[in-house]
C-alpha cells in the first residue's frame, strides 16, 4: 500500500507541474495576444480612428437587407471641382491651419496603408482583394515622388510623400457612384454614396487641352471615418467650418453631370447620346424620374386636396401670393373635378332625353286622337 500511495503521489506530481507549465503557456499566449490587439488599438488611436468608430460607419446602414429594397438605380456622376457648389473638395490647396482638401487626405492614408484602392476599370467596378493596386504602382505610374516610410515592409508597405509633390493642383474632378434606393422599412428614398474616383487632369509636353487620368476607386464607406474629422466651410459669405466633408456626401451637397448609369450594355451616356442636346435632354430626364420617383408611391390625402383646392380658388380671385404647393393634390383634384362636371353633364342629358321623350310621346298620342275624331 505504501509503494502504490508513492507511485501515486509521484503521477500527481507530474500532471500538477504539467498542468502548471501549460497554463503559463497559455498566459503567455494570451499575454502576447493582448500585446498585439493593444498595440492595434493603439495604432488606430494615433491614427484618430477607433475600433468603436470604424465599426459605426461600417454598420451604417447595414440593418437594411436586400429584402428591404425594392428599388434601385446606380448613377455615376463628374463632379467639376471648378464649380462653386464643388469648390469645397478642392480648397485649400494647401494644408493651411490643420485644414486639407480631400485629395490631400485620400493621398495620406493610402501612403500610411490605412485604406485600400481599387483598380478603376471602366463600368466594371468590383471591390475586391482581387481588384486591390499596390500604392507603389500608383505612385510610379502617375510620376508622383516617394520615399520609404518609416517601419515600412513587405506585407506593410508605408510612404512619405512631400507636401509639394502631391499634385492637388491637377485633379480637379471627381467620379462618383450613387446608389438610388428606396427602403421600405423606412418608406424613404435614400442617396447613398458607393465610390469616389480622383481625376487627374494633366496637359502633354506641349500645352493643348488637359487629358483626363482616372486614377483608382476608394470605396466611400472606408474614407467616412476619416472625412467625419475634417471640418470644412461650403460658403463664402460664413468662414466658419460648419460642416465636414462626410456631411457634404450624405447630404448630397455637391453637383455633377449625370456621365453614365448602370445598363445591360454597359454603354455611357456618350455612347448613347452622341448630340450633345439629346444627352443633355437624356440627363434632365433621368434626373427628373430620380426626383419624383418618391413622389408618385404617395397618394394625396384629403388635407392636401382641400389645401391646394382653396390656392387654386385664391389664385382664380387674383391672390398673386397663393401657390399650389403639392402637384399631385392639384392633379387629384383636378382629375376629380373633371370626373363630378362628366357626371353632372351625364345626369343632365339624360333628364333632357326623357323631358323629350315624355313631350314627343304625348303630342303624339294626341294627334292620333285628334285624327280619330
Amino acid at each position: 500500500m505504501k509503494l502504490i500511495s508513492r507511485y501515486t503521489f509521484a503521477a500527481l506530481l507530474l500532471a500538477a507541474v504539467a498542468f502548471d507549465g501549460s497554463a503559463q503557456d497559455q498566459s503567455s499566449n494570451s499575454g502576447v495576444r493582448r500585446r498585439e490587439a493593444r498595440s492595434e488599438r493603439n495604432a488606430k488611436a494615433q491614427t484618430g480612428v477607433t475600433d468603436r468608430m470604424q465599426n459605426f460607419y461600417d454598420a451604417d446602414g447595414s440593418s437594411i437587407g436586400d429584402a428591404d429594397v425594392q428599388w434601385m438605380r446606380v448613377i455615376y456622376r463628374q463632379i467639376d471641382l471648378e464649380k462653386d457648389k464643388n469648390a469645397p473638395l478642392y480648397f485649400p490647396e494647401d494644408p493651411v491651419d490643420g485644414q486639407e482638401n480631400m485629395f490631400r487626405i485620400i493621398m495620406r492614408l493610402m501612403a500610411e496603408n490605412q485604406i485600400p484602392a481599387y483598380e478603376y476599370l471602366d463600368g466594371r467596378e468590383i471591390f475586391t482583394d482581387q481588384y486591390k493596386v499596390k500604392m507603389r504602382d500608383v505612385l510610379d505610374r502617375f510620376h508622383i515622388l516617394y520615399t520609404e516610410g518609416k517601419g515600412s515592409t513587405e506585407k506593410n508597405p508605408k510612404f512619405v510623400i512631400e507636401e509639394s509633390d502631391v499634385p492637388s493642383n491637377e485633379v480637379l474632378s471627381y467620379y462618383v457612384v450613387e446608389r438610388w434606393e428606396f427602403d421600405t422599412r423606412h418608406n424613404r428614398m435614400k442617396t447613398v454614396v458607393e465610390a469616389i474616383c480622383p481625376v487627374l487632369h494633366r496637359s502633354g509636353d506641349f500645352g493643348g487641352e488637359a487629358v483626363k487620368y482616372p486614377m483608382f476607386w476608394v470605396k466611400f464607406s472606408d474614407l467616412r471615418p476619416y472625412l467625419a474629422q475634417q471640418q470644412i466651410f461650403i460658403s463664402d459669405d460664413n468662414n466658419l467650418p460648419t460642416c465636414t466633408y462626410d456631411d457634404f456626401f450624405n447630404l448630397t451637397m455637391y453637383e455633377g453631370d449625370i456621365y453614365k448609369t448602370r445598363n445591360l450594355r454597359n454603354r455611357s451616356m456618350m455612347q448613347m447620346y452622341p448630340d450633345p442636346d439629346d444627352m443633355k435632354r437624356a440627363q434632365d430626364s433621368i434626373q427628373s424620374r430620380l426626383d419624383k420617383f418618391e413622389e408618385k408611391l404617395w397618394v394625396p390625402d384629403r388635407e392636401e386636396i382641400i389645401a391646394a383646392r382653396e390656392a387654386r380658388e385664391r389664385m382664380a380671385a387674383g391672390d398673386t401670393t397663393a401657390v399650389v404647393t403639392d402637384d399631385k393634390a392639384a392633379k387629384a383634384e383636378r382629375r376629380k373635378s373633371a370626373r363630378s362636371t362628366s357626371r353632372s353633364k351625364k345626369k343632365s342629358t339624360k333628364v333632357k332625353e326623357t323631358k323629350i321623350k315624355t313631350d314627343n310621346s304625348s303630342s303624339a298620342a294626341k294627334s292620333v286622337r285628334r285624327r280619330k275624331k
